[in-house]
Formats: C-alpha cells, sequence, structure tokens
C-alpha cells in the first residue's frame, strides 16, 4: 500500500520539513504545497534531484494551492499531513499575536485536507500551536484522536539541548520533559528530567534548573531575535517529521505532543502538551506520567490558559 505524506506550507519550515520526510526513504510520496506560485514545484524539482546523492526513492511533488482550493487534489489520499501554513513570527511578537491572520489559513487549509483526505492523521505547527490545533479539529471535523500539534517534542529537544551544553556532556546521554502549552505556559518537568539516570537536581542547583527552563520557555523568541527575519526551522521540522514517522510505522512511540485531554491529570476538554503514544490512528492514548504537586498545578493552569484561547479559535 502506498504511504503519502503532504507538507501544507513551503517556507523554511514545510520545505525543511518534507526535506527529512523524504530522506527517511519510507513514505512513497512527499507532497509540498504553497500559495506562491511556482515554489513548492521548484523545491521539490532540486529535492528530487538529491534522491540519488543521499540515496532514497521517495518523490516528492510540488502543488501550487489557490484561496479557493484548488491544488489541493495533488494531496488526496494522504496518510499523514503536516501544516505548517501561516505566518512566522517576527522579533518582539508572542506567538498569540499571530492568532487572527493565521486562523484564517489554518481553517481554510483544514477544510481542504477533509475534502480531499478524510482519512489522514493531521500534525499541526502553525502559531500560536495550542489553538490553531484545536481549531484544525473543529475546522475538519475530524476525530480528535487524528489531530495533534508539535510543541512538546521541540522545547522538550531546546530543554535537552540546554542541559547537554551547560553540563557539557553529550546529549544522548541527558533525558528532558516539557509539557503544557507552547508558549508561556510551558511546562518543563525537572522532577522527570536525568543525566546518564541521575536526576538533574543532583547534578545542576535550584537556581542553574530555572534559568535552563526560562531559556527553554523563550527558546523560539531568542531564535527569532537572533534571525531578525522569520524562525526557527531546522529542530521544529525535525520534532514534525519524527511525529509522521511514528503515525506511518504505527510505532506506538511516546511522544510530548499536543493532544486531546479528556480526564487524564484531572483535566478535560482541551488541547494540551502532554505525553501521547502515536501510531496509525493518531494519538493512540494520553500516558499520564508522574508529576510533582507543584508541576501538576502549573499544568493545569496551562490547561485553563489554552482553553479560555481555544474557545475563542471557534469564531476566528
Amino acid at each position: 500500500m502506498s504511504k503519502k505524506v503532504s507538507v501544507i506550507g513551503a517556507g523554511f519550515y514545510g520545505s525543511t520539513t518534507a526535506m527529512r520526510l523524504a530522506e527517511y526513504n519510507i513514505f512513497d510520496t512527499v507532497v509540498l504545497t504553497d500559495i506562491v506560485e511556482g515554489k513548492p514545484e521548484g523545491l521539490a524539482l532540486d529535492m528530487n534531484q538529491s534522491r540519488s546523492i543521499e540515496n532514497f526513492e521517495t518523490k516528492i511533488i510540488g502543488a501550487t494551492t489557490t484561496a479557493d482550493g484548488g491544488g489541493y487534489e495533488a494531496t488526496a489520499n494522504s496518510d499523514v499531513i503536516v501544516i505548517t501554513a501561516g505566518l512566522p513570527r517576527k522579533p518582539g511578537m508572542s506567538r498569540m499575536d499571530l492568532i487572527g491572520v493565521n486562523a484564517g489559513i489554518v481553517r481554510g487549509v483544514a477544510e481542504n485536507i477533509a475534502k480531499h483526505s478524510p482519512n489522514a492523521v493531521i500534525i499541526v505547527v502553525s502559531n500560536p500551536l495550542d489553538e490553531m490545533t484545536a481549531l484544525a479539529q473543529l475546522a475538519s471535523g475530524f476525530p480528535r484522536n487524528r489531530v495533534m500539534g508539535q510543541a512538546g517534542m521541540l522545547d522538550t529537544a531546546r530543554f535537552t539541548n540546554f542541559v547537554a551544553e551547560k553540563l557539557k556532556v553529550p546529549v544522548g546521554s541527558v533525558k528532558t520533559l516539557t509539557l503544557g502549552s507552547h508558549g508561556d505556559t510551558m511546562v518543563p518537568v525537572p522532577s522527570r528530567c536525568t543525566v546518564d539516570g541521575v536526576a538533574l537536581t543532583q547534578k545542576l542547583s535550584q537556581e542553574e534548573i530555572d534559568d535552563l527552563v526560562t531559556r527553554t520557555r523563550n527558546g523560539g523568541a531568542e531564535v527569532v531575535a537572533l534571525l531578525k527575519t522569520g524562525s526557527a526551522y531546522y529542530a521544529p521540522s525535525a520534532a514534525a517529521a519524527r511525529m509522521a514517522k511514528a503515525v506511518i510505522e504505527d510505532s506506538g512511540a511516546v511522544m510530548p505532543v499536543c493532544a486531546w485531554v479528556d480526564g487524564e491529570y484531572g483535566i478535560s476538554g482541551v488541547y494540551l502538551g502532554v505525553e501521547a503514544q502515536i501510531g496509525r490512528g493518531g494519538i493512540t492514548k494520553v500516558v499520564e506520567t508522574a508529576l510533582s504537586q507543584s508541576e501538576l498545578a502549573e499544568l493545569k493552569v496551562a490547561a485553563e490558559a489554552v482553553r479560555a484561547k481555544q474557545a475563542d479559535v471557534q469564531s476566528l
């Protein structure tokens, strides 16, 4: 059975995600779309010409789409669809500053996905992440387990990198976790963080850990401020691609993602950053992990913060 993934939006994030997915060599087809005429086709042509060098057979197809849904037929019957469409942040902007303009874009994309790929699993990466994930589910009408957002994978990767650099150890020896929202109410979970199996609290002082948590929370803004134009895409695309890989391989991998929470941690009825098992049907189950009392309290605060914003997107 042929395996197909589509990436909506051919900016730096989308095109890098498409390239990573193609190089996995596990999909038959990667479709890259954009509203800029010729851009996805040109990128696809370029990527296909790298196949013999990097030794992969996945075919990349570029398709220009229009506001009225033209071009989406190229994405038809996708198994997985990654939504990167929308404006990136500029220096000084929060993710929430993008909500109005990106809501219109994401709603249109989700409606077209539902029309052409009714059985797909959707991975949302457009900002503000938690709100756009909720909107994509509403607009597509898909079951909630088939719509998830990429946030915790990226935030956890940033936290891991900062800890490894601080302690001058290989990143492979560090295990970290972040839950909550992709933004101000992100909840890094120091109680679940280890270095070579030793608790992070035995390696760093509370003040040092707090500093790394703050840097993780502001990880995206730090990149945006340095770039001046655009936002991060290498680490984010790696995270989104790994999620798509887990879906298509039906791997059952447990990853921190933005998933629908309905009773876990005493929280119900909201898309939130939690650990979840991922398979061919999307989210197989939300995995509750042991949290300290303060971490659980922070997670509940994050849930209420994003709940209020997610209620707002229904009218956008």
